[in-house]
């Protein structure tokens, strides 16, 4: 194990036959190539990044991966290869990721992109499929920084082409540098709608309504621990002015209640909204528009401590499900850390102390950082993360869950749109017999498409909990391989039948 100060090397060890691809054939000895290591960080966006960086400076040999071909993550997106991205577009998140890109360029250590995690295995194998084929990392230890995907509660028209995420809608403006549509209607919760919507004005868009579950009450309640951060205050003050200069109409305590069209979105219809999201009394608005933008806060995307069966805690606000962790950011398994928004949804300056933190809990743990070295780093990181998180529960305030928003969801409202299970479905199961979330999978099929229950099963869960009590009585996903779909042909390679071993007859 490598010292404080001394920094190992990262060997490739070939095993097995073959071309060394990494690919794997079920009951054939597999042609992979293995890359040991000390630590294993999957995430690449603030939190895995910095916790890469922490413990590969404390001296570790540190492999970081990530979906996407650069560092960054969803905040700190990268522009996509060939893109230049309008000044008009660019924005201190863009300038923050440049600078991580380049401290991990800087650094040394081995970066894999354009690699999806689809398995991960005790005292930890990690199973990827990149574009050499399926590629495999092991380590004593592994960060666990897959950030938060977010929640958007089905309404009728949902599943419409032309109806994206909030955060869909950053990807496309922040990497691609387009517009989601000519007329858009952004709507939801939390500071990602005036971000969006001052995105869209910025590039050339037009924003037809501002749609926000929160009033102008629900605003000034948090101004002051929002005011706590005065960069980040100053930012969402500007994309409010430059909204207010393109005259969007805003619809404060308003939702969207419907998505018409015929082939795509048409229009959007609004509708008042009490504290909960439920709608009220009050005037219906359709507003023509050709895309939607659409999001109800996030969800910490926990699948790994979720897979190794790490122990978790349902906290709503805190993104629903996250793993427990102490306060360095290790989980109940030994070797197992969590950091960033998966670990709870704590915005990129939380992220990059979380990470930070885990990162070098594992050089402490493995050896190669003193004690005393890391309770002085562990109490300065404390200390800062204790000042952004003021900022930080105001935003979670702002984003929480709303009740009233899934109590209203129509019978006929499609749930899960991979495998079509309506509202009237689930709540049919649940009577059946269905008593948590992964009986009513077993009934239904809901969470059983490509997305893997990411998009329905916040709300499948809320719908059960309806009926028995509780999110904890309602349950979770149990997890499984593959974190993420992955095409066959990765997983299985080039052979042929003569590759295929077939046991001698048995004698007469």
């Amino acid at each position: 194990m490598p010292g404080p100060g001394r920094r190992a090397s990262v060997p490739s060890l070939p095993r097995g036959r073959g071309r060394g691809t990494g690919r794997r054939v079920p009951g054939v000895a597999v042609s992979s190539t293995e890359t040991r290591a000390d630590l294993i960080v999957v995430g690449a966006g603030p939190a895995g990044a910095s916790a890469a960086l922490a413990a590969h400076r404390a001296g570790l040999a540190v492999v970081l991966i990530d979906e996407a071909g650069r560092p960054g993550g969803q905040v700190w997106r990268a522009p996509a290869a060939g893109v230049a991205i309008p000044e008009a577009l660019r924005t201190q998140d863009d300038r923050d990721g440049a600078e991580l890109r380049a401290a991990v360029a800087a650094s040394g250590l081995r970066f894999v992109g354009d690699a999806r995690v689809w398995s991960v295995t005790g005292r930890f194998r990690v199973d990827a499929a990149t574009e050499a084929g399926t590629e495999a990392f092991v380590a004593p230890r592994l960060v666990a920084a897959t950030g938060a995907h977010e929640r958007v509660v089905p309404f009728p028209g949902w599943t419409l082409p032309g109806v994206i995420g909030l955060a869909a809608a950053t990807v496309l403006l922040k990497s691609e540098a387009m517009l989601p549509g000519r007329r858009t209607v952004v709507a939801g919760c939390g500071p990602l709608l005036a971000a969006v919507a001052a995105k869209i004005v910025a590039g050339g868009g037009t924003v037809s309504g501002l749609v926000d579950l929160a009033g102008p009450a629900d605003w000034l309640a948090v101004a002051p621990r929002l005011a706590r951060r005065p960069r980040l205050l100053r930012q969402g003050l500007g994309w409010m002015i430059r909204i207010g200069l393109a005259r969007v109409p805003v619809h404060f305590r308003h939702a969207v209640v419907a998505a018409e069209g015929g082939e795509a979105v048409e229009q959007v219809v609004i509708a008042p909204v009490d504290a909960e999201g439920a709608p009220v009394a009050g005037t219906r608005h359709r507003i023509a528009a050709d895309a939607l933008a659409v999001g109800h806060g996030l969800l910490a995307g926990a699948e790994i401590p979720r897979l190794l069966r790490a122990s978790l805690r349902f906290e709503a606000e805190a993104g629903g499900w996250i793993p427990v962790l102490d306060t360095a950011g290790r989980t109940s398994i030994a070797g197992l850390y969590a950091a960033g928004d998966g670990a709870g949804i704590a915005g990129a300056a939380g992220a990059l102390l979380s990470g930070r933190l885990a990162g070098l809990a594992a050089a402490r743990d493995a050896g190669a950082l003193a004690e005393g070295a890391f309770a002085a780093a562990r109490d300065r990181i404390l200390a800062e993360r204790h000042a952004v998180e003021a900022f930080a529960g105001a935003v979670r305030r702002l984003m929480r869950p709303r009740r009233g928003l899934v109590d209203a969801i129509a019978p006929e409202t499609v749930v899960c749109r991979c495998e079509d299970v309506t509202r009237a479905e689930i709540d049919a199961a649940v009577m059946a017999g269905a008593r948590e979330v992964n009986q009513l999978k077993h009934f239904t099929r809901c969470g059983m498409g490509p997305c893997q229950g990411r998009f329905c099963g916040d709300t499948a869960a809320e719908l059960v909990a309806r009926h028995v009590g509780s999110r904890e009585a309602a349950g979770v996903w149990t997890a499984r391989p593959p974190l993420r779909p992955v095409p066959l042909d990765t997983l299985l390679g080039d052979f042929d039948y003569a590759d295929i071993p077939v046991p001698k007859p048995a004698p007469l």
